[in-house]
């Protein structure tokens, strides 16, 4: 474990902004999160790393409220229907996320498509840069 830790830091530390590197996709965790096996350029695979999507923010799946919970259950679904678990995407721009042993990074899936960005689109999600989350309650 704390070998895929310093790979990926290092990793992160080197190519923030560099080409994207594969990730096959295991599992999804919620609206914005997934666990992914990583294939870096030398070879070397990083097994099941968690990966939040840069920029956006979903629903929490223990959320404050029912119309939280629907609304994150949905955002789960939708982010399976967009990257499947087996199916390879894209990640780039990688950085440490605020949780040790999680990255932040930019997800597109074969077609090139920004998950995150289609995720804000069809209002699943938010745009999101760090601070306080705004509520998902009470929205109407």
């Amino acid at each position: 474990m704390m070998r895929n830790f310093l790979i990926l830091f290092f990793m992160g530390f080197l190519c923030q902004n560099c080409l994207a590197t594969p990730v096959v996709v295991k599992y999804i965790v919620d609206g914005d999160t997934f666990i992914g096996d990583v294939l870096l350029a030398d070879g070397i695979e990083v097994m099941s790393v968690s990966v939040r999507l840069a920029n956006v923010d979903t629903p929490e799946i223990h959320g404050q409220c029912d119309e939280e919970i629907s609304r994150a259950k949905y955002a789960k679904q939708r982010l399976e229907e967009l990257i499947p678990v087996g199916s390879m995407v894209e990640i780039s721009n990688i950085k440490n996320d605020k949780y040790p042993g999680r990255i932040d990074a930019n997800v597109y899936d074969s077609a090139g498509r920004d998950i995150g960005v289609v995720l804000v689109r069809e209002k699943v999600g938010r745009k999101y840069h760090g601070g306080k989350r705004q509520s998902w309650c009470n929205l109407n």
